[in-house]
């Protein structure tokens, strides 16, 4: 039997420098040595050995301006405390009473149909990361 496994998630950035930003200051992932392509990016690794790939492409799928849409197109992040990464966030400056397309709005749903609390936010070009928590604690 075949069993696949998460290997990497591309997302597209219009601002390197400000993605990069994020997923190395704000999410806390490392960065790892990239290949050589045509075209400018940076890769960054999940603590389970999975990696992150990010690409400038003047051509690739962004959602532009659109605000935090937890049913719109986004990776999650397993963590085990939904009260931990919450206070983690808010540190960072994410908070829950922004308006829709502040980049720093948080969606969360401590009591989520999923039986697991969600938290939910934005990178700099609107890419959507929600953190899947296994307790509220």
């Amino acid at each position: 039997m075949v069993t696949p496994s998460l290997h990497h998630v591309l997302v597209a950035t219009l601002d390197l420098d400000a993605c990069r930003r994020f997923y190395r200051d704000v999410l806390e992932l490392r960065e790892i040595a990239r290949p050589v392509f045509p075209y400018p990016g940076a890769w960054f690794q999940f603590g389970g050995g999975q990696h992150l790939h990010i690409v400038v492409r003047d051509d690739a799928t962004t959602r532009e301006n659109k605000p935090l849409d937890t049913f719109d197109v986004h990776f999650a992040l397993g963590m085990s405390s939904y009260r931990k990464t919450l206070a983690w966030l808010e540190c960072k400056g994410y908070r829950t009473d922004l308006p829709d397309g502040d980049l720093l709005k948080v969606v969360v749903r401590p009591d989520s149909v999923t039986g697991r609390p969600q938290i939910y936010v934005m990178d700099p070009d609107h890419n959507i990361i929600e953190f899947i928590c296994d307790a509220l604690d």
